[in-house]
């Protein structure tokens, strides 16, 4: 399949190189795609530079830190008008393992949505603080509850969507910018019909630079199953 892997930049300088590098090592027939909103440490410049002897290497650079589910949807966008068919998310801090890329698409041949799940076969973590992990897995509890859709890992950011299916989704009706970027697009999926498959990954934190949640994105997550709830009852998804 014509794949592309989207990943959001703000400052990751220190990891963008070699993670393409790592990228390429596993699925050298792959294109990527940076998103990047303005990182000061020079993000982008590196890309720009890399881009210049790889065609596999796209960018998007954006004029200030605009947010996760933006960069996505942006993302999307260039996808979808490049007729990629499959599309992935990931992040660029090494917590997603590059090596798991061949299984997700393996895992797309008979699903539209393909969700790393770091709690399918228990908690599969590595060095996260005990808050962090408790505050992670709750939060999936809650969502799983209010909103009934069956994913043990709502709010992982380690996916891959078939872009036929994605081509039916409004993306310019997705409002959200943080964590519940992931929780809203797993729901649009599993409300519209689409087929859900978890694979198990491991999620190791990032090994450099800061993280960047904050409590807004954790309060926009916990209002949001809410919306999602009634979105469905009332047909408005």
């Amino acid at each position: 399949m014509k794949a592309l892997v989207i990943i959001p930049t703000y400052n990751e300088a220190e990891n963008i190189e070699k993670l393409i590098d790592k990228i390429f090592q596993v699925v050298p027939e792959i294109n990527i795609l940076i998103v990047d909103d303005n990182s000061p440490d020079g993000t982008a410049s590196i890309v720009e530079k890399l881009m210049e002897k790889d065609p596999r290497i796209n960018l998007i650079k954006r004029p200030g830190k605009l947010g996760l589910g933006t960069a996505y949807i942006e993302g999307f966008k260039f996808a979808l008008q490049k007729d990629y068919e499959a599309i992935f998310e990931m992040d660029a801090d090494f917590s997603h393992n590059p090596e798991d890329l061949p299984r997700f698409l393996e895992a797309l041949q008979d699903s539209d949505l393909v969700i790393g799940s770091r709690y399918l076969t228990g908690v599969n973590v590595i060095n996260w603080p005990l808050s962090r992990l408790i505050l992670s897995y709750f939060a999936n509890l809650y969502t799983r509850f209010i909103t009934g859709m069956p994913v043990k890992d709502a709010t992982g950011g380690f996916k891959c969507f078939r872009a036929s299916a994605l081509r039916k989704i409004n993306l310019d009706k997705v409002k959200t910018n943080g964590y519940g970027f992931q929780i809203e697009m797993n729901f649009r999926f599993w409300a519209s019909g689409f087929r859900l498959k978890e694979i198990p990954i491991i999620f190791v934190d990032r090994r450099n630079g800061v993280s960047k949640m904050n409590k807004k994105i954790i309060f926009e997550a916990i209002f949001l199953v809410w919306k999602l709830k009634l979105c469905k009852i009332f047909k408005c998804i």
